[in-house]
């Protein structure tokens, strides 16, 4: 069964039992990755580390590394 299908099966099953119909599928996908980032930025402040620029900065010491 695919999402939509199961959807589709809540959404009818919500009707007929007088609920309210549950979220469509992918709708609440954008606050749940906001609020990942934000937990991970808060977990970077609270360990000492940077909270912005991670990625780059790994990438640009792998990339360029120094010359010892």
């Amino acid at each position: 069964m695919s999402i939509t299908q199961q959807y589709l099966l809540d959404s009818y099953r919500a009707r007929v039992l007088g609920e309210p119909e549950p979220p469509a599928p992918g709708r609440h996908d954008a606050d749940v990755v906001r609020a990942v980032r934000d937990y991970r930025r808060f977990n970077a402040v609270i360990t000492e580390r940077p909270a912005r620029g991670r990625v780059r900065y790994a990438l640009r010491r792998w990339l360029h590394p120094r010359a010892l």
